[in-house]
């Protein structure tokens, strides 16, 4: 196996499931300085590969996995490949096995139906020798087509959002098993050595980081109750007495048995959880993170945490994303409290405030598609469509994506961002979640040094700025808790000794914006319109107690200034000189018509 030089192997494999092909693809030194690799370039591919008409789960639907130079699927890099574009779909179920400079297609069929952590198990003892395989796979939600089904990564990383799992089921691809054997070598050595011994000791000193370290995600939840950032009661209350049973103290005192980390993470944030005996008794695993406190714990105002543990350990078998699952639940709990379910239509099933229990009945509902299950499994949003009688005022979500746990009213910029974001709500394709709750500052990229969380003014600016740093970090795959506690400039060093480029801060932002427009103009040609830059009627109305309360988002004159700032039409779309000026004539020319 040849090494990969300055951060890139510059080929990827193309894989046709419909034919069984499978080739080996150069890629362009250019087109690598363009979109660095990740979501950037995924996205180029994706631009000039797809039809806006096609559904997401069609054969003719792509799926990407892709990459970075600073790297964040390293065993895929390894084996010599910068990323798999896959196309087409299996008349039968397959795995893609990929040991070095061999790739084939293997039969599923055995493998078909069984939950993540028993598959993984399998096809790391089938395909382990000297060296373990790491293996990418999908639970029974994936091959049921739940629109919200996640793709796992070694049994404690999920690709959760926006139903990834769930496009990989379409395809009849169950996993995808990858061992490398080559290296990945910086393109200047002795500085690349130099730069990171001086950032892994600035790391290791860093707040926030130790923070991370020793009590995980979950260490949010105190300080998000108290400044408003928690959503509680699928969005309605401020304030909820048992949050102190289920954040990341009480995980670390009574569940934790040891810290796991990413490949290479110098900060260590996951964590690893037993329950030892009682109903919701859980083998050790992972461990929820603070999302999944929040979607499972106080969306819907339970607290109690070995029910969150096993919430989250069902998730992970079956492969759902947790933020979208538990959004769902908590969606359908208040709307069983206001009375538009009852028992007639959900299985018997009492949806009430609190009750775990029928949580957990409900996911296994959910994954199977089972009796209102079934319903659920299309998301809050069309979940919503399909129930009626007012049901879609309960909806917290943004183009068909429901929110992360963080509340706008307590963070406008947050608000803003949910409302713009390419992909729906997301909290990860920008750096305003940080920037905003004051735990990195970036200063050096223009902004502000202490913003006003519960306040409108300068969101906007602010909101821009943080995608132009953002995107580069989900292309080059560098973990977003690594880019908080260094600065941009030294985030764009990281990039030239990597690949050797003559390569700036300037330049980091320029690359940045011109991905986020590439972004969201392939989610205008999906349909997206300025209308659907909305926030939901749960979070625009204000609360009456809690860290945020009486504060509601001016979603309407945040949208005008960043529509202003970052040059987008009164349609929602980037404007066309604005797109040329970034050098995405192609995007241009498809959303506008010839140039």
């Amino acid at each position: 196996m040849e090494n990969c030089e300055s951060g890139y192997a510059k080929r990827m494999l193309e894989v046709n499931l419909s034919e069984g092909k499978i080739q080996k693809i150069p890629l362009d030194d250019a087109l690598l300085k363009n979109y660095l690799g990740g979501g950037g370039l995924a996205a180029y591919l994706f631009l000039n590969r797809f039809s806006p008409e096609s559904d997401a789960l069609s054969a003719e639907n792509p799926l990407i996995i892709m990459t970075g130079p600073l790297d964040f699927g390293p065993e895929l890099k390894f084996a010599g490949y910068d990323g798999i574009f896959i196309e087409g779909k299996s008349d039968k179920p397959v795995y893609l096995l990929i040991n070095d400079d061999s790739v084939e297609l293997l039969d599923a069929s055995d493998l078909w139906g069984k939950p993540v952590y028993e598959v993984t198990d399998i096809l790391k003892e089938r395909h382990g020798d000297k060296r373990k395989p790491k293996v990418l796979v999908i639970g029974p939600a994936g091959e049921n087509l739940v629109r919200f089904a996640a793709i796992a990564n070694d049994k404690a990383h999920y690709i959760g959002r926006t139903g990834m799992g769930a496009v990989m089921g379409s395809k009849m691809l169950k996993a995808v098993v990858v061992t490398g054997t080559g290296k990945v070598l910086p393109a200047l050595p002795e500085e690349y050595k130099a730069l990171r011994a001086s950032l892994l000791e600035k790391i290791k000193d860093n707040q926030f980081a130790q923070v991370m370290k020793s009590m995980g995600t979950a260490s949010s939840m105190d300080p998000g109750m108290m400044t408003g950032d928690v959503p509680i009661r699928n969005w309605t209350r401020g304030e909820f007495d048992g949050y102190t049973k289920i954040g990341g103290p009480a995980m670390t005192e009574q569940y934790l048995t040891k810290v796991h980390a990413c490949y290479a993470c110098p900060i260590a944030c996951k964590r690893v959880v037993k329950v030892d005996d009682g109903p919701y008794k859980t083998d050790e695993g992972p461990g929820p993170e603070y999302e999944t406190c929040c979607t499972f714990g106080t969306f819907m105002e339970n607290d109690n945490f070995e029910g969150i543990i096993k919430a989250n350990e069902i998730c992970n078998q079956y492969g759902v994303d947790t933020i979208s699952c538990g959004s769902t639940i908590a969606f359908a709990m208040q709307c069983f409290d206001q009375g538009i379910l009852t028992t007639a239509d959900t299985d018997g099933i009492e949806l009430t405030w609190g009750n775990i229990e029928a949580a957990l009945k409900m996911v296994e509902k959910i994954a199977k598609r089972e009796g209102i299950g079934n319903v659920l499994a299309e998301g809050s949003a069309k979940a919503a469509q399909k129930i009626g009688k007012g049901a879609e005022e309960y909806v917290v979500a943004v183009k068909g994506l429901e929110l992360p746990a963080h509340d706008p009213r307590g963070f406008h910029g947050m608000g803003l961002e949910y409302a713009v974001g390419y992909r729906g709500a997301c909290h990860l394709q920008h750096m305003s979640h940080m920037i905003e709750q004051g735990l990195t500052d970036h200063e050096d990229a223009g902004f502000k040094a202490d913003y006003e969380g519960p306040s409108s003014d300068g969101k906007a600016e602010m909101a821009v700025l943080s995608q132009n740093i953002g995107a580069p970090c989900t292309s080059a795959c560098l973990c977003v808790f690594v880019y908080d506690c260094i600065s941009v400039k030294e985030f764009a060093e990281m990039i030239h000794v990597v690949t050797g480029w003559d390569f700036t801060q300037d330049d980091l932002i320029k690359m940045g914006a011109k991905i986020w427009l590439l972004m969201r103009g392939i989610t205008n040609l999906l349909g997206s319109r300025a209308a659907d830059d909305r926030l939901p009627p749960n979070v625009m109305k204000p609360l009456e107690e809690g860290g945020a309360v009486g504060s509601v988002p001016e979603i309407d004159r945040m949208l005008k200034e960043y529509y202003e700032i970052r040059g987008i039409d009164s349609n929602g779309w980037p404007r066309k000189d604005v797109l040329e000026g970034a050098g995405l004539n192609e995007l241009a020319q498809k959303l506008h018509g010839a140039v």
